[in-house]
């Protein structure tokens, strides 16, 4: 990731009174460097159809896969945000059939009118026109992003991280350290933990903000990490901070068998 890019693109959104009027179309000389190290883009133009089948043909790569998963734990101490939401990402289309936005209409659409996007809760449209993605990049390396269940947004997570092709991720003992211990917290098996309690739990266990927890969150949930179970939910309701996470509760703890099938590699036989 080059640095003054990183630093053009979060100064074009962000200030010291928080987030600022930026709108695309963007210009300059400091907008053309940005552009010029993948960080910041020109408006896209793009088709349901065409984001189906580029995320379809990434997913015949198993060692993207193995990628992705190194990227997020190599995240954990770096605090580089940016390559955490890659996960869900990958989680939320991994499931996805190579299909067309009017194949399979959605009988109730809550997230969108495509019937296959609206089973993974993933919101799409048939046509972008003129979008930008520079808001979304700036989520995703202010926090781990925000718009976790956009396809567009997977489909920019997953490239960006596939196009940084001469990375290396490297995973320590202490991002194992990290994630045993943020997996441990959540068994908590109290009914009335929330997603907003663990995001507390979380605080000291590994360097973050609140906003970079909520959206780690996020990420767990979508990736069905942190998933909601068959007890009775005893909260009220869920918590509007959270769209994946919603409904958590305690007693939910984490999905072993998810947890292992991203993970099993990195975490101790006794977890």
């Amino acid at each position: 990731m080059d640095q003054k890019a990183a630093k053009i693109l979060l100064g074009t959104f962000w200030g010291s009174g928080g987030w600022k009027a930026a709108f695309a179309p963007f210009s300059g000389d400091e907008f053309e460097y940005a552009k010029s190290k993948g960080v910041m883009f020109d408006p896209l133009t793009i088709t349901h159809d065409e984001m189906v089948q580029r995320l379809h043909d990434m997913h015949q790569d198993d060692s993207f896969k193995e990628r992705v998963i190194s990227a997020f734990l190599h995240s954990l101490s770096t605090k580089k945000v940016y390559l955490r939401s890659a996960l869900s990402s990958w989680a939320l289309t991994s499931r996805m059939p190579l299909h067309t936005y009017g194949e399979r209409p959605a009988l109730h659409p809550n997230t969108s009118s495509c019937g296959d996007c609206n089973f993974l809760r993933l919101q799409s449209d048939q046509h972008y026109t003129n979008v930008d993605l520079n808001v979304m990049n700036f989520e995703r390396m202010k926090w781990g992003g925000v718009r976790h269940g956009w396809l567009l947004y997977c489909l920019m997570d997953l490239e960006l991280l596939r196009l940084d092709n001469d990375a290396c991720y490297e995973v320590t003992p202490e991002d194992q350290a990290i994630l045993v211990n943020l997996l441990e917290t959540a068994q908590t098996e109290d009914p009335k933990d929330s997603a907003r309690s663990l995001e507390k739990k979380w605080k000291d266990l590994f360097p973050s903000s609140k906003q970079e927890r909520d959206a780690l969150l996020e990420i767990w949930s979508a990736a069905g990490i942190l998933a909601p179970g068959e007890q009775p939910r005893k909260g009220k309701g869920g918590s509007s901070d959270f769209n994946f996470a919603a409904i958590w509760q305690g007693d939910d703890g984490y999905n072993a068998e998810a947890a292992q099938h991203y993970f099993g590699s990195y975490l101790p036989q006794t977890l």
